[in-house]
């Protein structure tokens, strides 16, 4: 082998900081020729310059910004979640270790990556994740308004409804258990309420635009339970679909499976694993429990033989949780396939994205 090749990187780690990375490059052997630390405006400049070779790592932030500038530099570069990264970690903690396991993670012919987001992808992500911190901040607002009152011996029906309904009545006549000073903060957060409700409001409403334009998302709303909400934060969540190579893996990523612990000839099967993409999982068992809700659109889906089979031998909850599954896969299906969902009427009622 020629001494020229031996001292060419092949592989490159790339441990993402704020302001420094680390490098470490490895050639064919296995051997580390390359460990430096730059500056994030140096790797750009530097990497153009090395012949196209493996790149990788940590999904995190920037990462997805990184690896498009890499692709364009005609790198093939890899995304790999952090935990998977972890066990080829040697030694001590410090980020040209971290590096060095980067390198030798991305090279392993069973690891499971990342899809690199789109720039659109990006700023579809965003707008769900201001959207969820205002909405929790919204319920964080109401539990309050909640638990003032309550102190003062005024007890309201649940939901959101009644709470905005009975509120300005209480206020105005119950000045004999509310004091000025009460009177007032709780005025401020029913304000602060109405502001939330408005910012909220025009996020969705961005939201549904966009789902509106995407032949994607388009696509996906066909399928029972999903609307612009979970059709657009799916589709910024894996594109089209195809780190995954079924429905099934979906699913499992979505942490809508059983945990699994086995060993030998015992399989032993827990409650859901709760691993993935959290807030698209809440998404899935919502749009579950619309569908059971809407007990005439079961047969018009194909899925009345199912559920009701179901219904028979599973608790009401972990039927909820089975059928978000099972939407999921049907999603995943519909999203990779490029065809829209349609109920095929057999025999057995089933259903596939047609």
């Amino acid at each position: 082998m020629s001494q020229k090749l031996d001292t060419s990187p092949a592989v490159i780690g790339i441990d993402i900081g704020k302001n420094s990375f680390h490098i470490i490059g490895q050639n064919q052997r296995g051997g580390i020729v390359l460990r430096q630390k730059w500056s994030r405006g140096q790797v750009e400049t530097r990497l153009a310059n090395l012949p196209p070779c493996l790149m990788g790592m940590k999904a995190c932030v920037g990462a997805h910004h990184l690896s498009r500038k890499l692709q364009m530099l005609g790198h093939d570069a890899r995304l790999m979640p952090a935990k998977y990264v972890r066990p080829y970690s040697k030694g001590q903690k410090n980020d040209f270790r971290d590096a060095e396991a980067i390198a030798e993670a991305v090279q392993r012919p069973t690891m499971k990556f990342v899809a690199t987001k789109t720039a659109d992808q990006l700023d579809l992500q965003a707008l769900h994740r201001v959207r969820e911190r205002l909405v929790g901040q919204r319920t964080g607002v109401i539990n309050q308004i909640r638990a003032f009152l309550l102190e003062r011996g005024i007890a309201l029906r649940q939901g959101l409804r009644s709470l905005r309904s009975e509120l300005p009545g209480i206020l105005a006549t119950r000045t004999d258990v509310l004091s000025p000073r009460m009177l007032r903060i709780i005025e401020d957060l029913a304000g602060d309420w109405r502001r939330l409700d408005e910012r909220i409001e025009d996020l969705s409403s961005e939201i549904e635009a966009l789902a509106r334009q995407d032949k994607g998302c388009e696509r996906l709303m066909t399928v029972p339970g999903i609307g612009p909400i979970i059709s657009s934060a799916m589709v910024a969540a894996i594109g089209t679909g195809d780190v995954f190579s079924k429905g099934r893996d979906f699913g499992a990523w979505l942490g809508l499976v059983p945990k699994q612990i086995s060993t030998g000839d015992r399989t032993i099967l827990g409650k859901i694993s709760r691993r993935g993409n959290r807030y698209l999982r809440a998404l899935f068992v919502q749009a579950a429990w619309v569908v059971l809700v809407k007990v005439k659109s079961w047969e018009r889906y194909g899925l009345k033989s199912w559920i009701e089979a179901a219904k028979k031998r599973l608790h009401h909850n972990v039927l909820a949780i089975a059928l978000a599954n099972k939407l999921a896969r049907i999603a995943w299906a519909v999203l990779n396939k490029g065809r829209a969902f349609e109920c095929v009427k057999t025999d057995e009622m089933a259903s596939r994205p047609a």
